[in-house]
């Protein structure tokens, strides 16, 4: 099977991505450019963290840069900031699932662990799978921080992980827990969201690692 797989610089999303590697024919890594809401640390290890689990895996991959800088800007200046993770969140799952369709993959890879963040929680969940139609995988879903990081060490993306970087200033100061749908279509609907995920993905750039 082919998967598409959003995957941060973070600790998360390259253990979910190696555990349905073992799953896997091929491997669609898309990493969202947040710039400038955070600095060019998160791309570089993204990249490196992407060439460790090409190494790692051993199965055929591509990997997709995805300008989302500007999207979160567009939504700051014109929706409420309480919904910003959330409609990140949904963007992200549509820039994967247009990739998916072009690539004719069969579902969407994701590091989300229940609770672990504003956006992980069940309310909000929820809500973010709502954005489209296409099958979401979460492997990490019910595990705890230290096992996640237990996996992150033994196929060696940790380290790379907890490398230095900005973290997103997009981050609102008191993030929405309980999002109701209904609130954020409102949001998206001032900013003509459908026209964003086409532009940006217009505009994606491959990376050959």
């Amino acid at each position: 099977m082919k998967f598409v797989s959003l995957i941060s610089s973070g600790i998360d999303s390259p253990v979910a991505t190696y555990l349905f590697s073992k799953k896997s024919t091929e491997l669609i890594l898309i990493h969202a450019d947040g710039r400038p809401y955070n600095d060019n640390r998160e791309v570089n290890n993204f990249m490196s963290i992407a060439k460790s689990l090409k190494k790692q895996t051993k199965i055929k991959m591509k990997f997709f840069l995805i300008p989302h800088g500007k999207n979160l800007n567009i939504y700051q200046k014109n929706c409420n900031k309480k919904y910003t993770c959330i409609f990140c969140k949904r963007m992200l799952l549509k820039y994967a699932e247009s990739i998916l369709i072009e690539n004719e993959a069969s579902a969407i890879i994701m590091g989300d662990s229940l609770g672990q963040v504003a956006s992980q929680t069940l309310y909000n969940i929820k809500v973010i799978d709502q954005a489209i139609n296409t099958p979401i995988l979460r492997p990490l879903i019910g595990l705890d921080k230290d096992n996640i990081i237990k996996i992150a060490r033994k196929i060696g993306t940790y380290d790379i992980s907890i490398l230095p970087k900005d973290g997103c200033n997009a981050v609102p100061s008191k993030p929405s827990t309980k999002c109701k749908l209904e609130n954020i279509l409102i949001e998206e609907e001032k900013i003509k969201v459908e026209k964003l995920v086409n532009d940006s993905i217009k505009q994606k750039e491959e990376l050959f690692i």
